[in-house]
Order: C-alpha cells, then structure tokens, then sequence
C-alpha cells in the first residue's frame, strides 16, 4: 500500500495523490457476489429533486459484503483482496470449506491464502470474527456490532479501529474511533484487526472532475446567494452572512442536534471528540 504524487505535468496532476493500488491481487470481482445499483441523482420518486448536488459519476455494481460473519465453525481461506467503488477499505473475496464464497472487509495484513475463522473458541487474530466476551481486552477490532445478529455497523471504513477497553458484566466498553466512549453488549460480534487502505486519508483528487466521477456535483456555499435562497445570503460586496448555518436555518459548528432524551444515551459513558 501507500500513495503515488504526481509531477505536475498537468493543472490535474498538480496536486494529485491516489492510491498504488498494489495491494490488490484480482482485477475483476466475483460475479456472484454482484448486485444492480440504481442511482437516483437526487430525485424521489416523483423526479423532483430532494437533494441538492447528487448526479452523474460512474456506473458501478454493488458487491455483497458479509458484515454479520454467522458461518461459524467453517474456516474460510482468503482467495482474493480487490478494489470496491463503494466504500474505502478493500474488500477480500474467501471461500469457505463447503464452497461457498462471500466477501468480507479486507482487514490490515491480510494474505491471499490465510486461514480465518468466527465464532466461538477461536484465537484472537487477524480476520476472526468473536464474540466481544472472547476477546483479549486491549484488543483493537473494526466492523463491531451494535445489536447481536445484527451485522457491522461501527468501525467500517479504510484505516479505523476501535479498542476494547474492558467488560463489566454483560457490556464490553469499547473507544470507537470518533473517540466516543460506549458499552455494547457482550454477545456482538467483532473482527480482529485494522481496516485496511489506511493510506486512504492521504489522497487528494487534485482536479473537479474526479469528484464528478464520484458521482457529486459542484456546490455552491450559502454566503453567496440572495437572502430568498439561504439564511446566510445576502449583504453588499462580499459581505459573508451571520452565523454558519443550514438552508433550514439549523446552526453549524458545535451546535448538538442528538435528542437529549434518545434511548441509547445510558450506553454513551463519554461523547465524541468535537
């Protein structure tokens, strides 16, 4: 892994950085493992536009991962580590030993050719999947579950990592990487591991089109338009508007929009990082 500057032979290439992509040993995915993926283009189903600055980009196919990792007691060996348009991480195609093939988040240092497992009684390493009751505390893990069964949901993307701290009871308390502090229970699932392509954050797209590829369009800021269209328009000359706030008139920047009185409040010991 890493990422690769370019000469700026060009305005694209000026401040261009992406990713080697050498970590990749497969060019095309598993067909089986495909699945359509329809965009919208901001659109609801009546074509009028909900959201602003959605449109265009390439057309994709959408790779089915497994997040929940229920095969257990079946070793998988990993076959392949590939590219996924649709999320940061690498992904890794494993067949397991009656055959079946899934995808899974490519953890960092996964091989081709290495062994994984999940469930119960397994060692603690990179690629399996325990119980959050197993593992060693101290531990760092990614693609955690917030309800058992439920599949990943924290910790997903390319070079996170979450550490269990310590287990009281039927709750594991793990640091997430916002730096919130929270007990989940102690029957959910986690993987061993970084996530990997943590190189990801290094990348800039160095020209407009890039972002255009991903599929968002240019976005104008709200200092510039009439007062008619944005809290924040208006004025002579360049006059920017008041306080940093949304088109509804919701403040930005440090202004709490969690509900005081949500239910999963009491499992939150320390909040996020501002």
């Amino acid at each position: 892994m890493g990422v690769r500057k370019f000469k700026p032979v060009t305005p694209g290439t000026r401040h261009k950085i992406i990713g080697t992509f050498d970590d990749l040993t497969a060019s095309k995915p598993e067909k089986s493992l495909l699945a359509p993926l329809k965009k919208s283009g901001g659109r609801n189903n009546e074509g009028k536009m909900t959201i602003r600055y959605i449109g265009g980009g390439h057309k994709r196919m959408y790779r089915i991962v497994d997040f929940k990792r229920e095969k257990d007691g079946i070793q998988a060996t990993v076959k392949t580590i590939e590219y996924d348009p649709n999320r940061s991480a690498r992904i890794a195609l494993v067949v397991y030993d009656d055959g079946e093939k899934r995808y899974i988040i490519a953890p960092n240092g996964l091989k081709v050719g290495q062994k994984i497992n999940s469930g119960t009684g397994i060692a603690p390493e990179i690629g399996n999947a325990l119980f959050l009751s197993e593992i060693p505390l101290g531990t760092v893990v990614h693609n955690i579950e917030l309800h058992p069964g439920q599949g990943a949901v924290m910790a997903r993307s390319a070079g996170t990592y979450a550490q269990l701290i310590a287990r009281e009871g039927k709750y594991a308390i793990i640091k997430l990487p916002s730096g919130e502090t929270r007990m989940v229970l102690i029957t959910c699932k986690a993987t061993i591991g970084t996530v990997s392509n943590a190189d990801h954050s290094l990348e800039q797209h160095g020209k407009a089109g890039r972002k255009r590829w991903l599929g968002r369009r240019p976005r104008n800021r709200g200092v510039v338009m009439n007062p008619v269209d944005h809290p924040m328009g208006g004025g002579e000359g360049r006059a920017s508007g008041g306080h940093p706030r949304s088109r509804k008139g919701i403040p930005a920047k440090g202004y709490k929009t969690r509900n005081p009185k949500k239910n999963s409040k009491k499992f939150i010991l320390e909040r996020r990082k501002k």
